[in-house]
């Protein structure tokens, strides 16, 4: 973990020490975990495994016919409906 403070005196060079021990850090701000911070490789593969969950779900809801055909308009009131 880093404090909010290191980060205000050491900078960016808080940040590179503290991922050389670990893949991805938190820094606390008032004793509490706000933001954490990631090389940004390993941001982005974990945004594409993301990306291929979501595809291989409306795959296989396509597979299952688990979808509706419609036009915006009969989407919009759907949405509509469904909030009351």
């Amino acid at each position: 973990m880093i404090t909010a403070n290191e980060i205000k005196t050491r900078g960016v060079k808080a940040i590179e020490e503290a991922l050389q021990e670990r893949p991805q850090v938190g820094i606390t701000v008032r004793g509490k975990v706000k933001y954490v911070v990631m090389p940004v490789e390993d941001y982005e593969e974990r945004r594409m495994r993301e990306l291929d969950q979501a595809y291989e779900e409306v795959m296989k809801d396509i597979k299952n016919g688990d979808y509706v055909v419609e036009t915006v308009e009969e989407h919009i009131k759907r949405l509509w409906d469904a909030e009351d």
